[in-house]
């Protein structure tokens, strides 16, 4: 059998190099070609990416490029659609793998798709206007004709696999659920020896609860500042010598929510001037010049209750999630949910929401799940878990445990044995 994987996520630095989507592909077909010596794979990647020789070295790999990517800009629908689908028409694939959700509108042979989530069609409250605008095509055409068009439809969770069959009626026996993985991160924790120069670097002045993610409405930040603010203004809160630290690349309608930390620190430590709108942005400096400029050390407030301290590169993150108390993470609709997976990998006590697939990461024990809409639970889930050692115990060891559930090699036994599955 001769399988083709779109592979032009892996390396999309303008996307987030290996993140999200490209995220998934790299470690699906990392794994995929480690279990599968047996059939043959087709990688396609865009012309202007040429560092893949990690996939080079398996005999049964071909790497091919889709040629005239600098048109793709002028006529996006004829390259995307049209230009693309001719290539795969003549690459004599017996399966061929989407897996950003869409399959090429004049692809004509056998085709699996993965669906990571529908947030869009579901919340379309939780997207900009302008995002609509450029989805318009794949919102209403791409997406359900290759829902329609695919022999198999991968769904990365349960709760996304209901989305799809309400939003498309599509028949349950054509979607298939494969979770995806998360990296063994055991021992990851043990040996962390300069979080002192990263605390200083970002203003973290003692313990500290996490938050990672987006800024943007979806992630329910507002009332996670909130309830962290009601718990500092708690009489001997178990929260009083705790900072919030947010992190996380800017997002859309991100303001209300660095208005939100402003109004929340001025809150607790009792300041009732107004702030300006670098203070407001909490540590960063958005000007137009630009855009996102750190401001040097000594301006860093390190005493703030609640920070944002901007996109952290991944050998930071790893610092922070394992020195963290706790991580949270209240948002209010997510497809997997690969933030919580993280944490729980890394033998953190867990607070997220338990609405859409996140329950099904974390199952019954792995993560106190709250209601997102609700600041008091989220509030009162904070105090628990820093003022309960032998909660955050029996959080961390359940947690952990369930982790071990989600790994990339189930994930490409799975992918393999759905190809396998098309007649």
């Amino acid at each position: 059998m001769t399988i083709g994987i779109d592979c032009r996520t892996i390396l999309n630095v303008a996307g987030g190099e290996r993140a999200g989507v490209g995220h998934y592909t790299y470690y699906l077909v990392k794994n995929l070609l480690a279990v599968d010596k047996k059939n043959n794979y087709i990688l396609f990647f865009d012309s202007r990416f040429k560092d893949v020789d990690e996939f080079k070295k398996y005999r049964h790999v071909t790497i091919r490029y889709f040629p005239f990517y600098q048109f793709k800009k002028y006529l996006p629908f004829v390259y995307s659609q049209i230009f693309i689908s001719a290539i795969l028409n003549r690459a004599n694939l017996d399966v061929y793998h989407a897996p950003a959700n869409i399959i090429p509108l004049f692809y004509h042979y056998k085709s699996v798709v993965t669906i990571h989530d529908l947030g869009i069609y579901k919340y379309p409250e939780f997207f900009p206007k302008k995002f609509f605008s450029q989805q318009l095509l794949a919102k209403k055409i791409l997406v359900p004709k290759s829902l329609k068009r695919a022999v198999k439809i991968i769904a990365v969770s349960k709760n996304t696999k209901s989305d799809i069959i309400e939003q498309f009626k599509v028949l349950e026996d054509k979607i298939e659920v494969v979770y995806e993985g998360v990296l063994d991160n055991s021992g990851a924790c043990d040996n962390i020896n300069n979080f002192d120069d990263i605390a200083k670097k970002y203003g973290i002045s003692g313990k500290y609860v996490l938050f990672l993610g987006t800024i943007e409405p979806r992630k329910n930040i507002i009332n996670l500042i909130k309830a962290f603010r009601t718990s500092r203004l708690v009489y001997n809160s178990p929260l009083n010598d705790y900072q919030l630290i947010i992190a996380g690349n800017h997002g859309w309608s991100d303001r209300p929510i660095y208005q939100a930390i402003s109004d929340a620190n001025a809150s607790i430590l009792g300041i009732k001037e107004k702030r300006t709108g670098v203070e407001r942005r909490n540590g960063f400096d958005h000007r137009i010049e630009s855009k996102i400029e750190r401001r040097i050390g000594k301006d860093r407030r390190q005493n703030q209750p609640i920070k944002y301290i901007g996109y952290v590169p991944d050998n930071e993150k790893m610092i922070l999630f394992c020195k963290t108390k706790c991580f949270i993470f209240p948002s209010f609709y997510e497809g997997f949910g690969l933030p919580v997976l993280e944490a729980m990998s890394l033998g953190l006590p867990v607070i997220t929401s338990g609405v859409s697939s996140l329950p099904e990461i974390t199952g019954n024990d792995g993560a106190i799940l709250i209601n997102p809409h609700k600041e008091s639970e989220i509030s009162e889930a904070l105090q628990k878990v820093v003022s309960d050692k032998l909660l955050r115990d029996s959080l961390v060891v359940a947690g952990h445990e369930r982790s071990q559930y989600f790994n990339w090699r189930k994930c490409a036994k799975e992918t393999l044995a759905v190809y396998k599955s098309i007649k």
